[in-house]
C-alpha cells in the first residue's frame, strides 16, 4: 500500500483525498493546509470521505509525526516562484512529489535557475519530483508526444482543447476571467493574473521530444466576449462581458511555426473537444469527442503518477522522463 500526504486541501485537494479514499492500493496518512480555517479540522469531515483519525495541519512536520508517507501530493499553487521553496522543504524530509503546479510541467526553459534549485534538492535527498496534470501535464503535451510515436517524419504538432467551463469549480472560472468587462479582463491581462498557465511548459516539452530548439515561442490572449447573457447557477455574464479566454501558445523553429496550441475555455462554450493533429508521416489526427473533464483528470492523473514517481530517477523529472502513467486500481 502506498501512503500518501496531502498538501494543498483546496478543491483540488479535497477531490484527490476523495479519489484516493476510493483506491485500495492508496493510503492518505496525513494532510496540510496553512489555512487557519482548515487546519485542525477533520480530514473526513471536510472532504466527506470514510477516513477517520486524521485532522488537517498547519505544517509537514506535525502531519508527519504519527505515519510517515511514501510520497507527497501538492497542490497549492501554479508558478515556480512559491512552489520551489514549499518543495525543498518536503523533499528535505526525504519524500517524492507530485505537484499539479502548472510552471513545474516543463520549467527548465522558463525558470532555469529555480528548476536547478529543485534538481540539486531533489538529487541530495535522494527523491524525485514532478509536476503533471491534465494541461499541462497530458492533453496538450504528453498526448501529442506518444502519437507521434508512430511517425517517420513529423513536420507540425497542433492541439486544440476547447470546452464548456460552466461545468469547471469556480476558482477556474474565476481564473479564465469569465464574468469580467473587456476593461476589467484586459487590466487583468495586464497583470499576468488572467492567462491559462502552462501553454509555454507544453510547447518547450513537445519541442525537447522532436530534438527542436526553439528560436522563439508567442502566448497569444484574447477574450471570449459573451454573445448573450449567460445565467447559471455561480453568476450572470452580461452580453458583451467576458465569458472566458481563447489562448494561442506558438513555438517556432527557424521562424517556422511547428507547434501550436490553442486553448479555449468559457461559459457556454458551444462544443467541447480535445483535438490533436500531427502534421507528419504518417498524418494523425485524434478527437476526444466532449473533452476531458478537468478537474477529475488533474486529481487522477496525479494519484497515478505516484508509481511512477517513487521509482524514477532522483531530480526534477517531467512527464516526458518517467515512465508512461496509467490507472491502477
Amino acid at each position: 500500500m502506498i501512503k500518501i500526504v496531502q498538501i494543498g486541501m483546496g478543491p483540488l485537494g479535497q477531490k484527490i483525498a476523495k479519489f484516493i479514499s476510493e483506491r485500495p492500493a492508496l493510503k492518505i496518512v496525513g494532510a496540510v493546509d496553512k489555512d487557519p480555517e482548515k487546519a485542525g479540522k477533520d480530514l473526513g469531515t471536510l472532504c466527506s470521505i470514510p477516513v477517520k483519525g486524521i485532522s488537517i495541519s498547519s505544517s509537514l512536520k506535525e502531519a508527519m509525526a504519527k505515519e510517515k508517507a511514501d510520497v507527497a501530493l501538492l497542490t497549492t499553487v501554479s508558478d515556480m516562484q512559491r512552489i520551489t521553496p514549499q518543495i525543498e522543504e518536503i523533499v528535505a524530509m526525504g519524500l517524492p512529489i507530485v505537484s499539479t503546479c502548472e510552471e513545474l510541467s516543463f520549467p527548465w526553459d522558463t525558470a532555469p535557475e529555480l528548476s536547478k534549485r529543485i534538481d540539486e534538492a531533489s538529487k541530495k535527498n535522494n527523491v524525485a519530483v514532478l509536476g503533471t496534470g491534465v494541461n499541462p501535464g497530458f492533453l496538450m503535451d504528453t498526448l501529442p508526444i506518444c502519437l507521434t510515436a508512430v511517425c517517420q517524419h513529423v513536420e507540425k504538432v497542433k492541439v486544440s482543447r476547447f470546452q464548456n467551463a460552466e461545468f469547471r469549480r469556480i476558482p477556474f472560472q474565476k481564473k479564465i476571467g469569465a464574468g469580467l468587462t473587456l476593461r476589467e479582463f484586459e487590466e487583468k491581462r495586464k497583470q499576468g493574473t488572467l492567462r491559462h498557465v502552462g501553454l509555454t511548459e507544453s510547447i518547450s516539452m513537445i519541442a525537447r521530444s522532436m530534438g527542436w530548439k526553439l528560436s522563439k515561442t508567442e502566448d497569444i490572449l484574447t477574450p471570449v466576449i459573451a454573445e448573450k447573457e449567460i445565467v447559471t447557477s455561480a453568476m450572470t455574464i452580461k452580453k458583451g462581458d467576458s465569458a472566458g479566454v481563447q489562448q494561442i501558445g506558438k513555438g517556432y523553429v527557424d521562424g517556422v511555426e511547428k507547434i501550436t496550441l490553442a486553448f479555449r475555455a468559457s461559459v457556454g462554450e458551444p462544443e467541447s473537444y480535445d483535438l490533436v493533429e500531427i502534421d507528419g508521416n504518417p498524418k494523425i489526427s485524434s478527437k476526444i469527442d466532449g473533452g476531458v473533464n478537468g478537474d477529475v483528470a488533474t486529481c487522477a492523473i496525479t494519484i497515478n503518477a505516484v508509481k511512477q514517481i517513487l521509482t524514477a530517477k532522483p531530480g526534477l523529472r517531467t512527464m516526458s522522463d518517467i515512465s508512461p502513467v496509467s490507472f491502477f486500481q
